[in-house]
């Protein structure tokens, strides 16, 4: 098949990451695939959940949260707040984020601090929680050299990077980094999230009205890997520019 933008099927779209893309947050970034922009910054607040401090749990916590903008999609989207309840989908998401990030962090070397990690919309199209999960694992890199300078932490925590990416299937042919009318034709939709030591940290995959094998999903991971090599590699230049 011929994609919509041209591109092969094991090709990503443009991916950037922006760093310091806001001046108070501890770490931001403004992640981008393709058309699809989102806002990731991280604040650090002294003091942890009060669950840590009932069960005695010793570190700091990482806890994130998802929102789109009204204005990210084609029709206005009514702001969540306005609602007063978060929906499933940005419920779903947030935690998402929050367990990519804690799985690549050791929280013992955040003594009595949490990190707030903002994933904010700004334009969607697909693969909204991938460039989440990728523009936050920067902007927590930036945060964490932010907190060793000022002397807030000893130790850096940040065990590894991860990244995510979207792949799928599209009349049994296997697609990277899935747009917008990609994702809503795909007969399989999966997002991949993985360090950059190759490991899995989550696998969220599920077939629309279809089914499938074994072979196909062993082509989606290979896909899927295959273009992280490149997110990661962009992850380590863009870190290390910025720090």
């Amino acid at each position: 098949m011929t994609r919509k933008d041209k591109r092969q099927a094991d090709e990503l779209r443009p991916v950037s990451l922006v760093p310091g893309y806001q001046r108070h947050p501890a770490g931001s970034v403004l992640a981008s695939f393709g058309n699809t922009r989102v806002l990731c910054a991280v604040s650090v607040e002294t003091g942890v959940p009060r669950w840590m401090k009932e069960q005695n749990v010793p570190g700091g916590w990482i806890t994130a949260e998802y929102q789109m903008l009204p204005s990210s999609t084609a029709q206005r989207t009514e702001r969540e707040v306005t609602r007063g309840k978060l929906s499933g989908r940005s419920a779903e998401i947030q935690r998402l984020v929050g367990r990519s990030l804690r799985a690549v962090v050791d929280l013992s070397k955040l003594p009595g601090l949490t990190l707030h990690v903002d994933c904010d919309v700004i334009d969607a199209d697909g693969g909204t929680r991938c460039a989440s999960i990728t523009g936050a694992s920067v902007a927590l890199q930036l945060a964490a050299a932010k907190l060793l300078k000022d002397g807030l932490i000893t130790e850096n925590p940040i065990i590894a990077q991860v990244a995510a990416v979207s792949v799928g299937l599209i009349d049994g042919k296997p697609l990277l980094d899935l747009c917008y009318e990609e994702d809503s034709a795909a007969d399989v939709d999966m997002n991949i999230v993985m360090t950059n030591a190759g490991r899995y940290v989550e696998i969220q995959g599920s077939g629309e009205e279809a089914t499938f094998s074994d072979a196909d999903l062993k082509k989606m991971l290979a896909l899927a890997r295959r273009g992280l090599e490149g997110v990661f590699a962009l992850q380590s230049a863009v870190a290390g520019q910025a720090q």
